[in-house]
């Protein structure tokens, strides 16, 4: 790989393999593509899915250069010849076009050939001298992205129509540095998926683990309900209004507590002023446990550190006991998630209270080294599955570094 210090002097990428030399070609993809257009919704939406038959694509079935095909959908034969014109082949391009999605994009693969795209997929279908694998990661560049956002009025990523999609410029290599630049991509995409396949792994070991060892009678010989253990604390009801942008001080709300062994402190809310009332327990410190109260109940969090407030749809649990990692490894199980959605069905909003709380019967030991064993076991659990988020973060973030050196 060869830095080009002179980038500005010709029509080159900042970051470039060695071997190769000469200007980019600017072109359009409307230039460079044999099909750009997208599919339709078939007329009863999700009521004529059926759970085989022809792919049917939709948006979030489109990654960040990939396919996440968990929850595709499928169409019968009758219906997928009425949409035939939006027939999948092998490496076609698709670019979702409308949503919070907007610029997405990735790739055909066998898995989906033969299926078809909804109104809010475009496929791109390219000629013989653009790589489609090279235009998937383009659209995906800072380059590619800076476009598609210039064409959303007001910067609401509302819609891409297929003119603007056309008109799309990007410069193109030879075939040959095409084909190396996105193999070298498709490497680290690859890469980002086996980690990703670690972490998910890693986590369902971790939860086994989590079951046997909670259900061991002998080193956990009785259950006691959690009231007697911790104190639940409420959350302070802020105000609307009171909210700021840049304010001195973070509020965590539900969507900061999302199971994970730390809290998410990304898009806090915030304030300029402490309230008067605001109580001394709704100032948090290191360590305390988060639960969620309403919305995705019963998921608890550590705090990572203190200088944050709570808001009333987060409860604290107070620990009365030392062996405070390993209540939160009880809390943090999946049993006691799935038992707090039992407590909180039935109302016309899911949330929880008190009572459902203080129910919960806790495995227990009157041994405190019995406890402290099985923490300590968890956690290393944990902090092994945060070693290897970390290591994903440093892979997604070459990546972005090499989409934003590597085209122009």
């Amino acid at each position: 790989m060869a830095n080009n210090n002179n980038k500005d002097k010709c029509n080159v990428p900042h970051l470039r393999f060695p071997e190769f030399s000469g200007e980019w070609k600017k072109c359009t993809i409307g230039e460079l593509a044999i099909k750009v257009g997208s599919g339709v919704t078939p007329r009863g939406g999700e009521s004529v899915y059926k759970t085989d038959g022809h792919p049917f694509v939709r948006s979030q079935n489109v990654g960040l250069g990939h396919l996440i095909l968990d929850d595709i959908a499928f169409i019968d034969e009758e219906t997928h010849l009425h949409q035939k014109s939006t027939e999948l082949k092998l490496e076609d391009v698709l670019l979702n076009i409308t949503g919070a999605s907007i610029g997405r994009s990735a790739l055909v693969n066998e898995q989906v050939v033969g299926g078809n795209v909804n109104q809010h997929v475009c496929i791109i279908r390219t000629k013989e001298n653009l790589i489609s694998s090279f235009l998937c990661n383009f659209l995906l560049s800072n380059y590619g992205q800076r476009q598609i956002d210039s064409f959303q009025a007001g910067g609401n990523r509302q819609g891409l129509n297929f003119e603007q999609i056309k008109s799309i410029k990007i410069a193109i290599p030879s075939t040959k540095e095409q084909t190396k630049v996105s193999k070298l991509l498709q490497l680290i995409e690859e890469r980002i998926a086996t980690q990703n396949k670690i972490i998910e792994d890693l986590k369902k070991l971790k939860s086994a683990i989590t079951q046997k060892l909670l259900n061991d009678r002998v080193l956990l010989e009785t259950r006691i309900s959690l009231g007697e253990v911790c104190e639940l604390k409420n959350g302070y009801a802020f105000k609307s209004s009171s909210y700021c942008r840049n304010g001195k001080y973070k509020i965590l709300t539900i969507a900061n507590v999302q199971g994970n062994r730390y809290i998410s402190t990304e898009d806090c809310k915030t304030i300029s002023y402490l309230p008067k009332d605001l109580q001394e327990h709704q100032v948090l410190r290191e360590n305390d446990i988060l639960i969620s109260m309403t919305g995705n109940v019963g998921r608890v969090s550590l705090c990572n550190d203190g200088h944050y407030l709570l808001n009333q749809r987060v409860g604290l649990l107070a620990p009365k006991i030392k062996e405070v990692e390993f209540l939160f490894q009880v809390l943090a199980s999946e049993h006691f998630e799935q038992s707090m959605i039992a407590c909180g069905q039935g109302a016309a909003q899911m949330n929880i209270g008190k009572s459902g709380i203080d129910g919960y019967m806790l495995p227990f030991s009157r041994k405190s080294d019995n406890m402290n064993h099985i923490a300590k076991v968890l956690q290393a659990y944990d902090n092994c599955i945060n070693t290897n988020v970390k290591l994903l973060d440093y892979l997604i973030l070459q990546k972005q570094y090499l989409l934003s050196q590597m085209f122009i």
